[in-house]
């Protein structure tokens, strides 16, 4: 039976919804609404006087190589993030899930990363890999790996994406966490007096009850690439060695704030905003066809 509630007074349901609108009034719609007048102006470095351009920004953003760089720079960085991110945290899980001893300890120290402001994390791993003082880099040196990402494009791209999942994991981690231990145990048991292995058991039982997470999880990861890591790549590469890790996101903020391009990096913030909407589109209305609830 499906119960439904409701409401003597017409005006208390708006009243009861009106702060969480007010909420997504202010910091979302507002400032997207500005976002997208703001693309259609081009403005002084000062702000002293504005003039209505109309869609010009949007084409010389497009005729600019070096955006369309960073689109396939995103792009990767994207696509490893999340795929390695989700991937990474559900063997941790799984591993996590059958720990009889110490399983508090485990975890703990798991959950621990997300705890990490991105600066903070950012500056731990450029540390790590510093070609002069890191130790991980003085490692790679003794296996005779020479690294220095300060010239080397793909080693810096290399260390935000590391930078970027070990900051994200945590947050993978408890969700999958989550999810395999919501699954009956009698599922698992049947299927191994059944004589299914682990890896059987874990394809054919475990993961399409995950899918619901996983599906979560990858929308999540998608969203994080392109926003949050703006600080990971600050602290770390600020975009370079020139500009080859000059994500999406970085290079908004760049072009408005250092090169003072405030009508450039406007539109660049409305395509990137359209960007994340079309992809969680895509993914809700053909992944999510996969899911099994």
């Amino acid at each position: 039976m499906e119960k439904r509630v409701l409401f003597r007074s017409s005006w208390l349901p708006w009243v009861l919804i009106a702060p969480q609108m007010a909420v997504i009034l202010v910091f979302f719609f507002w400032p997207a609404s500005q976002a997208v007048l703001q693309s259609m102006q081009s403005e002084d470095a000062f702000g002293t006087s504005t003039v209505f351009v109309g869609l010009e920004n949007f084409q010389h953003l497009f005729q600019d190589p070096a955006y369309i760089e960073s689109f396939k720079v995103t792009a990767i960085f994207s696509v490893l993030v999340a795929g390695c991110g989700i991937a990474l945290s559900l063997v941790l899980a799984i591993f996590a899930d059958r720990i009889l001893r110490g399983a508090l300890a485990y975890k703990t120290f798991l959950i621990i990363p997300y705890a990490v402001a991105p600066a903070v994390a950012g500056v731990l791993w450029v540390f790590m890999f510093s070609p002069s003082i890191g130790v991980v880099a003085y490692g790679l040196r003794k296996m005779g790996y020479d690294w220095n990402h300060l010239i080397n494009s793909n080693q810096a791209l290399s260390l935000i994406v590391v930078a970027a999942v070990w900051k994200q994991i945590s947050y993978n981690f408890l969700f999958f966490l989550a999810g395999l231990q919501s699954i009956p145990k009698a599922l698992i048991e049947a299927a191994s007096i059944d004589g299914a292995g682990p890896l059987r058991r874990f394809w054919t039982i475990q993961f399409p009850l995950l899918s619901p997470t996983t599906f979560f999880l990858l929308v999540i990861n998608v969203v994080y690439a392109f926003f949050d890591t703006f600080a990971l790549v600050h602290a770390t590469t600020e975009g370079g060695p020139g500009r080859d890790t000059a994500i999406l996101v970085y290079k908004v903020w760049h072009d408005g704030f250092r090169a003072l391009d405030l009508g450039g990096s406007a539109a660049q913030s409305v395509v990137l905003m359209l960007i994340v909407v079309a992809l969680t589109v895509v993914q809700f209305r053909y992944v999510e066809k996969k899911v099994q609830y």
